[in-house]
């Protein structure tokens, strides 16, 4: 009876967690899922009919007008620019943290503490400070109005928090590996093409997707860099659908949002493994 009563509450123990974990899930997804059933309402019963999740006319016009766009450019233009910007600056991001990354980890050169000690400060300096500055930067630059301020940087590991998981990531790969590969002729170099950077793909994985994300849902960089319509990346271009002076399209701006979240969502569920390997940083993974 003991170990019955004991299985009993267990079970009823672990539905009780499962109830309360699904229910928090649902109140936190539940905007989103307003959000694409409006997408398929006709965009002036969007608000009179917001506790009604399923429309009782379904609609597809949203999704045609919002991909018009806005300022004579089609939606398709905005996520082209968006694609550009993000993989360009996902693929800096990945290739200058593994540079740097290995060099903090396993290269021994004067004042590697200090500037290790450096880059962690900047996680802590927040980026609002560096706006006026990078901004007069660029500006000298002549680069104000093109991609190059919100792809360029990346390429020189700007981003800390990167290069920290890198760096953490490769610690943890043993270093005999790279006195066998030393024994078998290879330089500093090699043993990063050869050892490191094979062994180190979970983490620039994690890299790779959270620097797209972050690049792909940014929006201030391009506000404050970008002033022709057709250069906007689908961020900056959403706003253009909400129009204080005239009547807002909030039916093609829903669409629009939704189709602007799948790229980020899509990558999240094919690469959450690599994820979660990368995070970890706990070395070498079968």
């Amino acid at each position: 009876m003991n170990r019955s009563n004991a299985r009993l509450k267990k079970i009823a123990s672990d539905i009780l967690r499962h109830v309360i974990i699904c229910g928090f899930g649902l109140i936190m997804i539940y905007p989103l899922i307003w959000m694409f059933s409006s997408t398929f309402k006709e965009s002036h019963t969007i608000f009179h009919t917001a506790a009604q999740l399923i429309p009782e006319n379904f609609t597809f016009e949203n999704y045609i007008n919002g991909w018009r766009g806005v300022g004579g450019t089609d939606f398709g233009t905005f996520f082209r620019n968006s694609a550009v910007i993000s993989v360009s600056a996902t693929i800096g991001t990945m290739i200058s943290s593994a540079l740097v990354g290995y060099s903090f980890s396993r290269g021994r050169f004067f004042g590697r503490k200090l500037l290790f000690a450096a880059m962690l400060g900047t996680l802590m300096l927040p980026a609002q400070i560096l706006m006026i500055p990078q901004f007069l930067w660029f500006n000298t630059l002549g680069w104000v109005n093109t991609y190059a301020p919100l792809i360029t940087p990346f390429f020189f590991a700007i981003t800390g928090f990167f290069v920290y998981l890198v760096t953490n990531f490769i610690d943890g790969i043993p270093r005999e590996l790279d006195e066998a590969a030393k024994i078998d002729g290879c330089s500093f170099y090699g043993i990063f093409a050869r050892i490191i950077l094979p062994l180190s793909v979970p983490a620039l994985i994690t890299t790779g997707l959270f620097s797209f994300i972050w690049r792909w849902d940014d929006f201030l960089g391009p506000l404050l860099y970008l002033q022709r319509t057709p250069q906007f990346p689908a961020s900056l271009a959403l706003r253009m659908f909400a129009d204080p002076a005239a009547i807002t399209d909030w039916g093609a701006l829903f669409a629009m949002s939704t189709l602007s979240l799948l790229p980020a969502v899509l990558i999240f569920i094919f690469l959450q493994k690599y994820l979660v390997e990368g995070i970890s940083t706990s070395g070498l993974k079968g």
